[in-house]
């Protein structure tokens, strides 16, 4: 697991968001699967295991297609980055601003997907005015908070972190200082859950940290905690596991056992903030890990990774989702659908021939662009593979490379086959390119779906 700095990732996730949000991808559009089964994408196979599939979700980022579609697509469950903490939500005593967050919620239920609600109570994030409260006006201050905020969206979200990251890293298994724990001392988190129960009772009530991966002290003192809850009554219903992993910090060896220890007490497990820093071969067999070890514990009801694209992760540098930066899918992306038993997972077998294709602008000029698309094998070898490109009148492509077109009567429809670079190893990936003569428009090309053979 990384280590957290005082302050926690979600500074940094909000920094880097803040030096991204008017970015949008260079065209990026992703294509869709080879296979129209309902369980070609990651939450139609996850749904097909009883479990949900998500992602974090950024308001600023809903109005670009690629972000977008790809969302509608793949995920079935979303969590806000950032819209639903404290400072963003009540930056003023008792003034509520719910706009960002109502966008996400309001994507999700037109998409039927479930909300995970992140977070009430946390020691980051939070405006300098909760610091500065008495004992007396923090406890009014924490439960109006949390009853306000699920008050707005009750009914709306399926399940709440109600308190995020109280304890610290390290040998000791103590709780965090924070205004919470130093005001309030070590009951805050039980009054907390007891008022969101209260609010909320049909909501799932969760406890969510970091480096409690794998059994050690930070994990033994929640396990501790979440032990003592069950036993005495307090409102209790999950555990979420950041789940950030790394090679310095992968994913360890007792991960589904200790998903399980959780989970023998009662509670369900969750995986909330995925992402794992890598790529290639040995990204997708620590995705692969990590899925399966849901999938083997019973009460893991969930996987939800932190964010869609590689460019917009907290942790860009080290490229951890399932997403390239043009929207492409990742081999760590073929890894996970093959694993939730997704189409091309074949079975016991070795996998069925399919393929993935997504479009990125690489160049631009007064009087058009080039654009290149890269082609993906799933989870087995592929001999060749064709993708469709649409343009819209009145442009024309004038030039093509590493394929060989062919085009429809209209000539707006070229359909691309391989050039020499048909045969593409189980995750391996190439590319072809065309030159686009705009005459007036720079709409993006629309990328259909691959077959493969």
């Amino acid at each position: 697991m990384m280590h957290r700095s005082p302050g926690g990732p979600g500074l940094l996730r909000r920094a880097l968001l803040a030096g991204t949000a008017g970015v949008l991808a260079a065209a990026g559009l992703a294509g869709a699967a080879g296979t129209a089964d309902a369980a070609s994408t990651l939450g139609a196979s996850a749904a097909a295991k009883g479990r949900y599939f998500g992602t974090a979700v950024a308001a600023g980022h809903l109005g670009e297609s690629a972000y977008a579609s790809t969302l509608d697509t793949e995920f079935t469950a979303v969590t806000p980055e950032n819209e639903m903490k404290w400072d963003a939500v009540e930056a003023t005593r008792n003034s509520f601003n719910f706009a960002s967050a109502d966008q996400i919620v309001a994507h999700a239920q037109g998409k039927n997907m479930k909300v995970r609600g992140h977070t009430l109570v946390w020691h980051s994030q939070l405006p300098g005015w909760v610091g500065g409260l008495s004992a007396i006006d923090l406890r009014t201050a924490m439960n109006n908070h949390i009853t306000q905020v699920m008050t707005h969206y009750k009914g709306k979200i399926y399940a709440w972190d109600v308190v995020n990251e109280a304890y610290q890293d390290g040998s000791s298994g103590a709780r965090r200082s924070s205004p919470f724990q130093d005001k309030l001392g070590d009951g805050y988190i039980e009054e907390a859950f007891r008022t969101a129960r209260s609010v909320d009772p049909n909501a799932k009530l969760c406890y969510n940290d970091y480096n409690t991966d794998g059994q050690n002290a930070k994990s033994n003192a929640v396990y501790a905690m979440v032990k003592d809850f069950k036993q005495r009554g307090v409102p209790i219903d999950c555990v979420g596991f950041q789940s950030h992993f790394n090679s310095a910090s992968p994913v360890p060896s007792d991960y589904r056992a200790n998903l399980q220890r959780f989970a023998d007490l009662g509670v369900d497990v969750q995986i909330t903030e995925l992402d794992i820093e890598g790529s290639g071969s040995a990204q997708a067999t620590s995705y692969t890990n990590v899925v399966n070890a849901c999938l083997a514990v019973t009460r893991c009801t969930g996987i939800t990774v932190w964010g869609i694209t590689d460019k917009y992760s907290w942790r860009s540098s080290g490229t951890p989702l399932l997403f390239d930066g043009n929207y492409g899918k990742k081999a760590a992306y073929t890894a996970v659908l093959s694993a939730l038993g997704g189409s091309g997972s074949g079975g016991g077998g070795g996998g069925t021939a399919s393929c993935t294709a997504a479009y990125s602008l690489t160049q631009s000029w007064n009087g058009g662009f080039n654009g290149q698309v890269t082609v993906t094998a799933g989870s087995a070898a592929i001999t060749g593979w064709t993708v469709t490109v649409t343009v819209t009148p009145p442009q024309k492509v004038s030039a093509t490379w590493n394929g060989t077109p062919s085009w429809d009567s209209s000539g707006n429809v070229m359909t691309m086959k391989p050039n020499g670079n048909g045969n593409l190893a189980a995750g391996a990936s190439t590319s072809f390119g065309f030159t686009v003569t705009s005459n007036g428009t720079t709409t993006a090309p629309k990328v259909g779906s691959c077959t493969a053979s």
